[in-house]
Parts: structure tokens; C-alpha cells; sequence
């Protein structure tokens, strides 16, 4: 079942995320570990079971084109009588509430999480999500989503929580047609160099030109390991880009895009051989 096919808290509760076999499942408790269960209310903890650090993506924001996205979720959880398992999955929306959901994404696996307990009492666990144009069906759902998260300890003791923290769910923007021209160049002489900045719409599929970004030209003079910015310019409203510089040594140019709360950065670059 996809986000796409989410109708009202019937369709929510059948949803389910990572959950241990009930034969290993210390009390069953894992397998109430689940999006929108009505079996346990929202943001619960029962006994000394506690969550203590959750990072997705390495802390960087997950960046979607028009095709699958993979990235892993580390949960961290503690309990006197160690962590039997833990799980998290990213939703857009404003509540889970199995009553009265509003939710109209999620990005969630049905896989076992893998958990490495570097301790008597503590475990981090890591979950493995993969993104797809089923999960991420309208370019609406860019943006910031919620992650929510959950652990069991072994004495089936366990803590869950609707929105552990935020996190950056955004579209891939990339550079198409990049040229900086002519090369070889005279120094002294200008240099022309265009492009067209792309946005993927996960709506349709496919990357259009992003109109009205601004977006950065900068060069890297050879043997350097840093770039400068020389201009800033606006993409027209096909995403197209082109400006003009005088040629004063070797390097590389590149525009660089910043991204923005929907959209990802993007960079390309031309090396130019001035003589």
C-alpha cells in the first residue's frame, strides 16, 4: 500500500512498520509498535524504556529525483533490561491520530530493523527506508516531514512517539547544459557561460526547467581548492541561465545553487583553459 492510496483511519491502521515475530516478541509488544495503531495511543511510554537520539540521513536532508531514494534511520534507546527493538518512519501531515488522521505521506519499511547493542542496556538501530514515485506521488509533499519513532526493551517495556523531531524531504535540482566557452580562451577575453537549472516533479515523473532561482557563478583558479563568488544571476522562467566574464587563468567555473525549503542544491562545472 502506497501514501497515495491513504483514505481515512481504516486505510491508516493496515498501514505497519518494522515488527518482531510474536514468537520473539517480548509480551507482543513489538508487533503494537505500528503507524497509527489504535491498540496504543500516541506519544506513550510505558516503564523505563527511553529514546535517546534519532538521526536520519546523517543528519543531511533525503533528496528525491524521479527515482528510488534509499537512506537509514538510526534509533538510539536505552532500558535497564536492554533493547529487544526499535523503528522509526517519516510521515507529512498534521495528525496521527487513528480518530481523525491527517496524513497525506509516508515513507516507512516493513523489513526487521538491524540493531547493534554496544551495551547492557542500550542499542541503536538502524532502519533502512526506500522512496519511491508510488510514496512520493505529488510535489505538494516537499517540505519538512515529522519522524516518528519507537523501542521495546527486553522486558517488554517500551516508549513511542509521534514526532520525535522534524526532518527535510526534498526535490533533486540539478544543472542541464552547462558550458563555460569558448576553450581554449584568450585571457582577456570573455568568457559565455549558460545553463539551465531542473527541478524534479514527483507529481509528473520528470525534471522541468525552475524559473525566477537565483544562483550563483563561481571559479576555482587552477591549483586552488576553493571557489569565489563572481556573480549572482536569475534563472529566466524555462531555468535558463547565461552570463559573461572576462577570462583571467586557468580554472574551473561552476554555478551553484543553494536549494531552497522544497529543493535540493545543485552545482556544475566546466574547466576552462585560459592562454
Amino acid at each position: 500500500m502506497t501514501a497515495a492510496t491513504i483514505s481515512g483511519a481504516v486505510a491508516l491502521t493496515a498501514l505497519v512498520a518494522p515488527a518482531a515475530q510474536a514468537a520473539d516478541d517480548p509480551a507482543g509488544t513489538a508487533a503494537k509498535m505500528t503507524p497509527f495503531s489504535a491498540k496504543a495511543p500516541a506519544d506513550e511510554t510505558v516503564g523505563d524504556t527511553t529514546i535517546t537520539k534519532v538521526t536520519v540521513n546523517g543528519n543531511k536532508d533525503v533528496v528525491v529525483g524521479t527515482g528510488q531514494k534509499s537512506f537509514n534511520i538510526y534509533v538510539t534507546a536505552t532500558d535497564p533490561s536492554g533493547i529487544y527493538s526499535a523503528g522509526a518512519y517519516l510521515w507529512h501531515g498534521t495528525s496521527l491520530d487513528p480518530d481523525n488522521p491527517d496524513i497525506d505521506g509516508l515513507l516507512y519499511t516493513d523489513a526487521d530493523a538491524t540493531c547493534d547493542n554496544w551495551s547492557a542496556t542500550s542499542a541503536t538501530c538502524k532502519i533502512t527506508i526506500t522512496a519511491t514515485s508510488d510514496d512520493l506521488y505529488d510535489s505538494a509533499l516537499n517540505g519538512k516531514w515529522n519522524v516518528a519513532t519507537w523501542a521495546v526493551g527486553n522486558d517488554a517495556d517500551y516508549v513511542e512517539t509521534d514526532v520525535y523531531k522534524n526532518h527535510w524531504v526534498k526535490r533533486a535540482a540539478s544543472f542541464s547544459g552547462f558550458n563555460a566557452g569558448p576553450e581554449p580562451v584568450a585571457k582577456g577575453k570573455a568568457i559565455t557561460v549558460t545553463g539551465t537549472l531542473k527541478r524534479a516533479s514527483w507529481t509528473y515523473g520528470a525534471y522541468y526547467g525552475y524559473g525566477s532561482q537565483s544562483v550563483q557563478l563561481q571559479f576555482k583558479k587552477a591549483g586552488s581548492s576553493t571557489y569565489s563568488t563572481v556573480k549572482t544571476i536569475t534563472s529566466s522562467s524555462s531555468g535558463y541561465l547565461k552570463t559573461t566574464v572576462t577570462a583571467s587563468a586557468d580554472g574551473t567555473w561552476r554555478f551553484h545553487y543553494a536549494g531552497n525549503s522544497t529543493s535540493s542544491v545543485a552545482d556544475a562545472y566546466d574547466y576552462v583553459d585560459v592562454r
